[in-house]
C-alpha cells in the first residue's frame, strides 16, 4: 500500500466483533473523508485479551468464547488475500453486526461472515476458519503485536498514530463531519504527548451505531 507525501498512516488493532471498534473505525472512515487518510488494519481478540483474567464474568465469557470465529476468519484473510482485503472484510462484516446494539449468536455471526465473503469477492471457503485453529498462531502475532505497543491492560481498539500507539479512543457513538476531525485531532493531540496515559469515564449507555 503507497502512502502519499501529505498522508496520514493509521494503523488500526480489532476485533471484529467489538462494538466500539467498529464505531473506531467509522470515525476514522469519516475523517479519511476530510484529510488525507490511510488505515492498515490488524486482527485483535478479545479472547486472547481476557484469556489470563480471573475476573470476567461469566456471561461475558460465554460471549467472548462465541465471538472467537469472526477474528479467526479475519486472520485468515490476511493470510491468503492481503491486508486490503481484510479492511473490506471488516467493513462488510460490520455492516451486518452493527446496525443495532446486541449480542449476535454463533449462527448470526456465520450469517455474517459468511455474507461479507460473498460481498467482498473472497473465497467462501474462507469461513472455515471460524471453527478451525488452524489460525491460531497467527492470530495470536498480531494480537501480541498490538498489546506489545500499549501494555497488558487494555482492549480494543489499538491504534498507533505518527508512532505512538494507545487503547482506543472509545467512543460510544461515531463522531461525523468537522466534529470527527477535531475528535481526530484531539486525540492526536494527547498522543503525541509523552507524559499522557490515560483519560477515561465509565459508560452508562450503550453505543450508537448511526
Amino acid at each position: 500500500m503507497v502512502t502519499t507525501p501529505d498522508e496520514t498512516v493509521v494503523d488500526f488493532w480489532f476485533d471484529p466483533v467489538c462494538p466500539y471498534s467498529w464505531t473506531a473505525s467509522r470515525w476514522l472512515c469519516e475523517v479519511g473523508r476530510h484529510r488525507p487518510l490511510q488505515v492498515r488494519h490488524h486482527v485483535l481478540s478479545l479472547y486472547l485479551l481476557n484469556e489470563e483474567r480471573t475476573d470476567v464474568a461469566a456471561d461475558y465469557r460465554v460471549n467472548v468464547e462465541r465471538s472467537r470465529g469472526p477474528s479467526r476468519v479475519a486472520t485468515a484473510v490476511v493470510g491468503r488475500c492481503g491486508e486490503q482485503a481484510l479492511g473490506a472484510f471488516y467493513e462488510a462484516f460490520g455492516e451486518r453486526v452493527f446496525d443495532r446494539w446486541r449480542r449476535p449468536s454463533a449462527e448470526e455471526y456465520h450469517v455474517a461472515v459468511r455474507s461479507a465473503l460473498a460481498t467482498t469477492g473472497l473465497p467462501a471457503d474462507l469461513e472455515d476458519a471460524m471453527d478451525s485453529e488452524g489460525h491460531d498462531a497467527a492470530l495470536r502475532r498480531s494480537h501480541e503485536q498490538g498489546v506489545a505497543l500499549v501494555g497488558g491492560e487494555v482492549g480494543t481498539p489499538i491504534m498507533r498514530l505518527d508512532g505512538v500507539a494507545f487503547f482506543g479512543p472509545v467512543l460510544n457513538a461515531i463522531p461525523r463531519g468537522e466534529e470527527a476531525v477535531r475528535v481526530f485531532d484531539g486525540a492526536r493531540l494527547l498522543a503525541g504527548y509523552p507524559q499522557f496515559f490515560e483519560l477515561k469515564r465509565t459508560r452508562t449507555r450503550p453505543p450508537v451505531f448511526t
